[in-house]
Parts: structure tokens; sequence; C-alpha cells
């Protein structure tokens, strides 16, 4: 079960992800992907977005990171009051988004601990501002003396307590980035960062697909400790509600044809399991 740390956005009823009205299309295709979609996230919340092939879950979380080749045409998507789509990609992960692709990629040369030390350096540098908390700081990415010793015995360290509750060994630190790996092992890998980089919002697109049913158990976990340990909200992207017997979300929107046409609890979660998706294409306006 989630639990919840309440920032000052949160308190005042303000959501930390915001999407209003958003409409976007793929360079070289005629149509939209996402036709007005609105949802919200609050911090230390699962959300789950569901759907069938094809209606634009994965578009949703390419153009919340800002990935080439994506075109928005209406609307507005903010971050602890952000505004994420005015922002370079860099900028938005130093703002505090974080994106588990479906298909991580393979970055050939480039150790997996090094990549971390220069993604956390770099954000921090940024100067984004954290979350404020009333338990005094307990959303706060990191603390000065840690990142005073943030160097690469730290990142190690660190890193290896992350990969090791994910059910990985030691050895994945300085291996290079998703090089050579199963499915399976790029998905902890990517859980294991999240661990290292505390973003505020993780968006996990197919987290599930690639993981046996121990990995599965052991990446849930990890994902809801880090939503009550530092209040990281999650938009699970998935097909089967197998994930969310795990990591329980708070709400289930049901995305078709680039539109959200159904929001529930849990119980629709399971009940999309039985019936399919079939019936939400007669509500697509």
């Amino acid at each position: 079960m989630t639990c919840t740390l309440l920032s000052n956005l949160h308190e005042l009823g303000m959501p930390l992800l915001k999407i209003t009205g958003l409409r976007a299309k793929v360079d070289g295709f005629d149509g939209e992907i996402l036709r007005g979609i609105d949802l919200e996230v609050n911090l230390g919340e699962v959300v789950a977005l569901m759907g069938p092939n094809g209606s634009g879950k994965s578009t949703l979380g390419h153009v919340l990171m800002g990935r080439p080749g994506y075109e928005v045409l209406e609307g507005q998507a903010t971050l602890d009051g952000i505004d994420l789509l005015a922002l370079p990609v860099y900028q938005r992960a130093r703002a505090g988004l974080f994106l588990a692709h479906q298909y991580p990629v393979e970055v050939p040369g480039v150790p997996l601990d090094r990549a971390l030390l220069r993604a956390v350096k770099s954000r921090e540098s940024g100067k984004i501002p954290v979350h404020s908390s009333k338990d005094g700081g307990a959303s706060k990415r990191f603390d000065d003396d840690q990142l005073a010793g943030c160097n690469l015995d730290w990142i190690d360290a660190n890193l290896k307590e992350e990969l090791k509750s994910v059910g990985l060994d030691g050895q994945f630190v300085s291996r290079p980035l998703n090089v050579d790996l199963s499915g399976g092992e790029k998905k902890r890998t990517e859980t294991a960062q999240i661990g290292i980089l505390r973003p505020k919002l993780t968006v996990l697109d197919e987290i599930d697909s690639g993981l046996d049913v121990d990995a599965l158990v052991s990446v849930s976990e990890r994902l809801v400790e880090a939503t009550c340990r530092w209040g990281m909200a999650a938009l699970v992207i998935t097909h089967f509600s197998r994930l969310l017997t795990y990591l329980i979300p708070n709400r289930v929107y049901v995305m078709a044809n680039g539109q959200i046409v159904d929001c529930g609890g849990p119980d629709l979660a399971r009940s999309l399991e039985g019936s399919g998706y079939g019936e939400y294409g007669s509500r697509v306006n």
C-alpha cells in the first residue's frame, strides 16, 4: 500500500503533476495522438494509465519528457508548478521528472555508475527547488552533506544497495548502461536508477514487461518504498493488472484513441483484466 508525504503545493490542493487539455501529434503523421488529456497525480501517489495498444499511453510519457519528434498542439503540463512543456529535456529532468522507458536504450562505453554520477551532479547544480514537507525535509532528494560527498565511491556504495533491492548483484555497477542485459535486467536497473536519482515523478512505461514474478515483486516493493520515503509520485503505464496487485494505485485512468475515457480505483484495473477494452470504443468523442 502506498503512503503520502504532503508538500506545500499538495497542502494547498495543487497536484504535483497537472495535465490540462493536452493535444499532441507525431511529426510526419496526420492526425492527433493525444486528443485533450486531463490528468492529475499528487505527491506520493501511484496512478495507473491503462488502455489498448495504440491508445497514446507511451506518447504521453514521451511528450512529458520532451522526446524529439512529438509536437504539442495545445494544453499544459506542470510539475510542482513548473511548466514542463517550456523546458528542454535536461531541465525537465532537473525539475524532478524521470521516464523509465519501455525499451531502455543501450549505451556502449558508458558505465552505469558514471552515468548516474554525472546525472546527480548535473541535476543538483541546476538549482531546481526540491520539496519541503511537514517532516522537515523527508522528500528532499539529497542534503548538503550527501552532495558534498557525491563521488564515484558514494554512487557505487548506494547503487549496490539499490541493485540488491531489485535482485541484481554488484557487478552491474560498472557495466555499460543496458548493454547485453536481458529485458528484465534492464527494467530492474532502471528501478535502481530511480533509487539514486530520487525524482519527484517517475513515468513507468510498462516496467512490468520482461519481469518474472520474483522480479515483479521486488521492483514493485522498491517503488512503493520510494513513494513513502521521499514522496515520489508514479504514473504507471501498463496493459495488465498483475503489476497493480503489488503496486496498488490510488487511481486508474483508462485511455482509448488518445482520450481519457474512464477513471476509478484499483477495482477498475481488475475488472479490465476480465472484460478488456472493447466497451470503451463507443465512449470516444
